[in-house]
């Protein structure tokens, strides 16, 4: 089992990640205002408090 950290895994991810949430988030609330930019931030602080520093992952998830 590998050890990884979400929080530094969506920092790494966010270029790809932000404008994902971002098409989620007005996909199932059309309509919806918001700063993308904000909602990412407050998803990644969510994260990190929810979870450990290092979570473990299966080894089929991550390849070296």
């Amino acid at each position: 089992m590998a050890r990884v950290n979400p929080e530094k895994i969506l920092e790494y991810l966010a270029q790809e990640m932000r404008p994902a949430l971002e098409k989620a988030v007005r996909d199932a609330i059309p309509g919806a205002t918001f700063d993308a930019r904000a909602l990412f931030a407050s998803f990644t602080q969510e994260v990190a408090k929810r979870h450990s520093t290092f979570e473990q992952v299966p080894d089929s998830c991550v390849q070296t």
